[in-house]
């Protein structure tokens, strides 16, 4: 199995963080995709198989860790890049809920 499991939603708190800019505060690290628990069971193809899939975004995945548990809730698609192409860890901001 790619992740730890495949959710459907965000069971931590509001954290406040919605924009890049936001985001560009917590530092990047390397997380393994089979710590993760997705927040999103579906996915459009186009955008894993676009080369151009993180012009307009940011560069690093979003992961919130909370309760012990890394939740991607960013970064589907390049995490799924990451395992297809046979990566075992994925570049992340991971911001801390209490």
């Amino acid at each position: 199995m790619i992740f730890k499991a495949v959710g459907d939603e965000r069971p931590y708190p509001d954290h406040g963080l919605t924009t890049p800019k936001d985001w560009a505060e917590v530092p990047p690290r390397q997380v393994r995709l089979d710590e993760l628990v997705t927040t999103k069971s579906t996915l459009d193809l186009r955008s894993l198989l676009s080369e151009d899939s993180t012009f307009y975004g940011d560069l690093f995945a979003h992961v919130v860790r909370w309760k012990g548990t890394m939740y991607l809730e960013d970064g589907l698609h390049r995490a799924l890049r990451a395992a297809l192409g046979q990566r075992n860890v994925l570049h992340a901001r991971v911001l801390e809920v209490p």
